[in-house]
């Protein structure tokens, strides 16, 4: 199902991964200047408040049905406009509609063990596919244990997710959702994770996985007033070894982070380094919020794994390599309707190659949103950006490979849910 033109709506209505892929277009504006964060992480609780978290954590469940609906048009030119090479009669006109129903049950089962489980619906196509499937489990408040199928966030970058190693895959090798089976420790103002993961499909395959299908990592988190710090580790066979570190600290109202990988061939003992730099503030009361990075890519032949949105099947990417330079501003006039005015731009200085994407999006109403970007890209005709802002494939037509180098994407956003629950 190849809907790759119309992800550029994914721009403002999804993140699978808090935007920290090398696919731009896989974006949603307010997440850049949010600190990731898993959702349903179990609470760190301690002595002074485990008698709280007892009365909390009750036998029950609660039941949810979440409904989506997007539908839009998005005209694309096979040139850029205002080039020699353009042809306003040369366009593609694409048309897109998508429905999902997704269903959820979170039932605590007892004080200590929790269970969450997704399933969704969608048209077109008129099919069901697993969503997140995991358990909690925590003893003596001391260990908290979390294993099925969910994604995770390693990092901090919000644009380019190379240090978080979770999302890694071997070049040409099958891969999958994430199942991952995890034990956090919290220690003072931190703690460490480790994990295992595999990739292999358990959801459509009675076959379990061999030892080599299984990736091993941990890390530590140090969180100080001045400074926080993430170090760890990931690895799996058919990839390198790779470390990362990642720093974040605040001086005012501007937030700073730098991150690097280390990189190590498990044959060669070659090693690369990559690492990033970037600032994230606000102004005017938090209305305009700019952030910018500049990332270096040392690997070769990188690739990482997005797992499927609302409007684009799961697929592998490679990262860019060499230098990269990222920027997001996101502007919010006033309140009522919560119009958000944005601007998202990368640029590849090797390759001459520049992705600008002004867009507006407006929420007028209760469970609405309206957008309208414009993707574009700009500099070397032969750049990666040129060749990779926007495609549509489609599976009977001469120029099924032809880049679409700028397009104008209109659509609508009906979303929302229900829930209820019963605890004992």
């Amino acid at each position: 199902m190849k809907k790759c033109l119309f992800v550029c709506i994914g721009i403002l209505f999804f993140a699978s991964l808090p935007a920290q892929e090398q696919n731009t277009l896989n974006w949603d504006i307010d997440t850049i200047f949010d600190n990731p964060v898993e959702p349903s992480e179990p609470s760190k609780t301690t002595s002074q408040t485990t008698d709280i978290a007892k009365k909390i954590q009750r036998r029950g469940y609660t039941f949810g049905v979440n409904y989506t609906f997007i539908t839009g048009v998005a005209p694309g030119w096979y040139e850029m406009p205002g080039t020699k090479y353009w042809d306003k009669a040369d366009y593609y006109l694409y048309r897109y509609i998508t429905m999902i129903s997704a269903f959820s049950l979170d039932a605590q089962i007892s004080e200590d063990f929790r269970v969450i489980n997704n399933i969704n619906y969608q048209i077109p196509g008129a099919y069901f596919y697993m969503g997140d499937f995991f358990f909690d489990y925590k003893l003596y408040d001391t260990v908290f244990f979390r294993g099925g199928k969910y994604n995770m966030t390693w990092g901090i970058s919000p644009n380019y997710g190379f240090t978080n190693l979770l999302i890694r895959v071997p070049n040409g090798a099958p891969s999958g959702d994430s199942y991952i089976f995890k034990a956090d420790v919290p220690v003072g103002k931190g703690g460490f994770q480790v994990l295992t993961m595999t990739r292999v499909n358990l959801a459509n395959s009675i076959i379990l996985p061999k030892m080599s299908d299984f990736g091993y990592g941990g890390k530590y988190n140090f969180a100080h007033r001045f400074i926080d710090l993430d170090i760890g580790f990931f690895t799996q066979e058919e990839m390198p070894y790779r470390g990362f570190l990642s720093l974040k600290t605040t001086i005012k109202n501007i937030e700073l982070y730098n991150e690097w990988v280390a990189a190590m061939d498990r044959e060669t003992h070659d090693k690369d380094i990559s690492f990033n730099i970037g600032f994230a503030l606000t102004f005017f009361d938090k209305k305009l919020n700019i952030n910018g990075e500049f990332y270096y890519n040392g690997e070769k032949d990188a690739y990482w794994y997005q797992h499927k949105t609302e409007i684009k099947d799961a697929a592998s990417y490679s990262f860019i390599n060499g230098t990269n330079i990222a920027l997001n501003i996101q502007y919010k006039p006033w309140s009522k309707g919560d119009p958000r005015l944005f601007l998202q731009a990368r640029y590849i200085p090797m390759e001459k190659s520049a992705q600008i994407i002004p867009g507006f999006i407006l929420s007028p109403w209760n469970n609405v949103d309206f957008c309208i970007s414009a993707p574009m890209g700009i500099g070397n005709r032969d750049g990666y950006y040129y060749n990779n802002t926007a495609y549509y494939k489609p599976e009977n037509e001469t120029n099924k490979e032809k880049p679409l180098p700028f397009a104008v994407i209109l659509s609508v956003r009906i979303s929302g849910g229900v829930s209820f629950g019963h605890y004992n």
